[in-house]
C-alpha cells in the first residue's frame, strides 16, 4: 500500500506539478490537495493521509499554524514543509509546531518523494544550511501575543480590528505593536514587519 498524501498549496499551477509528480511514483499517492490552510485539518480528517506536505504561505490559516493544528488533532499523520521561505525563524517555528521535515521548494523534485518516505519511516529531513543558519541566528525577541499581533498587522489588519479578531481591547494591541517596535529596535510599526519577516518570526 502506497503512501497517502495530502498536499496544500495555494498555487494552482504549481499544485498540479506536484501532484503529477508524486503520483508517478510507484508508493506516493495524493488522496488530496488544497488551497488554503483552512481546508487543512478537515480534509486530513476525512482521508486520514500518512503525511501532509504543507505550504507556509497559504490564505486563510497559515501553513505553519495549521500544521500544528494538525499534530494535534491527527497525530498519526505526519506534517512536513515545503516552502521558498528558507529563513531561520521560520525554520524554528516548524520545529515547534511539530513539522518533521522541511524541503525548500527550489530543491530538485526527487528530493520531495525521498522527503516523503523517510518522514513516513519516522525519520526528519531538513537542509543541513537552514539547520545550521538557525542553529547561529538569534532568539525571537517577542513574546507570543506580540508575534501574533504583529502577524495579523502584517497582513494589513488595523488595531481596531486585531483587537477584534483576539479579543482584547485596541490599547492593549497599540502597546503590543508599541512593544514590538522597541525590542525590534524598529522605526515604526511597517519596519517592524519588515525585520520581523526577514527574521521568519511572522
Amino acid at each position: 500500500m502506497g503512501i497517502r498524501v495530502l498536499l496544500a498549496e495555494d498555487m494552482h499551477m504549481v499544485r498540479g506539478a506536484l501532484v503529477a509528480l508524486l503520483n508517478l511514483e510507484d508508493d506516493i499517492e495524493v488522496v488530496a490537495e488544497v488551497s488554503d490552510g483552512d481546508q487543512i485539518v478537515p480534509q486530513a480528517l476525512a482521508c486520514t493521509p500518512d503525511v501532509a506536505v504543507i505550504d507556509i504561505d497559504l490564505p486563510g490559516t497559515d501553513g505553519l499554524t495549521a500544521a500544528a493544528h494538525l499534530q494535534k488533532q491527527l497525530p498519526e499523520c505526519k506534517a512536513m514543509i515545503l516552502t521558498s521561505l528558507g529563513r531561520p525563524g521560520t525554520f524554528r517555528r516548524a520545529v515547534s509546531a511539530g513539522v518533521r521535515a522541511f524541503v525548500l521548494k527550489d530543491a530538485p523534485p526527487q528530493q520531495l518523494a525521498q522527503a516523503i518516505r523517510r518522514v513516513q519511516r519516522g525519520e526528519r529531513v531538513v537542509d543541513p544550511e537552514l539547520a545550521m543558519a538557525a542553529w547561529d541566528s538569534g532568539d525571537n525577541p517577542l513574546t507570543d501575543r506580540e508575534t501574533e499581533v504583529l502577524r495579523l498587522a502584517a497582513d494589513g489588519a488595523e488595531a481596531a480590528e486585531i483587537a477584534r479578531q483576539l479579543f482584547l481591547s485596541a490599547g492593549t494591541v497599540r502597546n503590543y505593536l508599541t512593544s514590538s517596535v522597541v525590542k525590534l529596535g524598529a522605526r515604526n510599526r511597517l519596519d517592524a514587519v519588515r525585520i520581523a519577516r526577514e527574521a521568519g518570526w511572522v
